[in-house]
């Protein structure tokens, strides 16, 4: 069981203070956090793409390329790269840098994203949303495969026996799909044999129980071995020594965030009922003491399959040293934890 953390490096407003750190300040920060992350012993760290003001990475292999020599151990990939609206070769090469700074820790976690702004930004057109995936996606494993590449697309130029360098020095640079739980990633993922990771953000992880299986039914008609791949999720969550401090710390810059993201999105208000109703140990929100979080990732991995779970941390701006401390507090106590009981459970299987 690989445990980790992803982030998306925001940059709102302090719910507190209603200041905003500069986007320089909250990337430094993240590489203090990457290197704390690796001295605790957890598996990876993931850093999402976008292109808001709210957001300090758009470019997230630079911010782990800045981690890397500082690190030993921990995996570093992106959670996700926007596949869509990025060109492949391009992405492979940045990644391919990464992996030599880090010695082969590299990863990719790539989808469509769920914001829209690079699309513009990097002149696509928002129509083709979906083709240019297919058209991406296609292509990036295509380079992954061989030095030299032959391929043609439907959007994306052709390339007539090119070489992309540097090359990895990973055999394969491993390459997850990234999804919110739709079907058409899950069957994808499982076709393609590639890791799938789940963004379990709301209601009950239970109901991506049966996404997991009909990934690894699609993954063994495909010819795949099942058992070989991994499932990841991906889920908000907070930890402190007692839950009571990590709900005080936590709830009001995740209602900030969701409300902010509910007006662009036409969600209804997020209330502290909501909050708590997804603290609980059948919920998506990970927020607790070091007991109540490993007893909740323990639970996803016995009844929904995960293999790797990744706690999205912090939701919003949140002070850096309780960041840290929360890092700490998953690596050095949630993690041994669940790894214990997760060894004990698959014996007896």
């Amino acid at each position: 069981m690989e445990i980790g953390i992803s982030t998306f490096v925001e940059t709102t407003p302090d719910v507190h203070t209603g200041k905003t750190i500069s986007h320089a300040q909250r990337i430094q920060e993240i590489v203090e956090e990457i290197v704390l992350a690796d001295q605790v012993g957890l598996d990876v760290y993931g850093i999402g793409e976008h292109h808001r003001e709210d957001f300090a990475a758009s470019a997230p292999e630079v911010i782990l390329a800045a981690a890397a020599p500082l690190t030993k151990n921990i995996r570093l990939t992106s959670a996700v790269t926007v596949l869509s609206s990025v060109d492949p070769v391009r992405a492979f090469q940045n990644f391919s840098t990464l992996d030599a700074l880090s010695n082969g820790r590299a990863e990719m976690m790539v989808g469509r994203g769920s914001f829209i702004e690079s699309f513009p930004l990097f002149g696509y057109d928002l129509k083709d949303y979906h083709e240019l995936f297919e058209d991406h996606l296609e292509l990036l494993l295509k380079i992954r495969a061989s030095e030299k590449v032959i391929w043609r697309g439907g959007i994306r130029p052709a390339i007539d026996n090119l070489g992309v360098y540097p090359r990895p020095v990973q055999e394969k640079l491993p390459v997850w799909i990234g999804s919110g739980g739709n079907t058409e990633s899950v069957i994808r993922a499982g076709v393609l044999g590639l890791p799938l990771v789940l963004a379990i953000i709301g209601g009950s992880p239970l109901n991506f129980e049966p996404l997991v299986r009909l990934y690894q039914r699609t993954a063994a008609n495909a010819g795949h071995d099942a058992k070989k791949l991994t499932v990841a999720s991906h889920s908000h969550g907070f930890i402190a020594k007692t839950t009571e401090e990590a709900v005080e710390k936590f709830y009001a810059p995740t209602a900030h965030v969701m409300n902010v993201l509910g007006k662009e999105r036409g969600w209804g208000p997020y209330t502290r009922n909501t909050f708590d109703h997804a603290r609980r140990l059948e919920g998506a929100l990970y927020v607790g003491d070091p007991k109540t979080v490993a007893e909740k990732i323990i639970y996803l991995r016995k009844n929904i399959g995960i293999t790797r779970f990744m706690l999205h941390l912090p939701l919003g701006t949140m002070p850096h040293e309780d960041v840290m401390e929360a890092i700490r507090l998953l690596g050095e106590e949630v993690a041994p934890m669940v790894r214990k009981e997760i060894a004990e459970w698959e014996s007896g299987l």
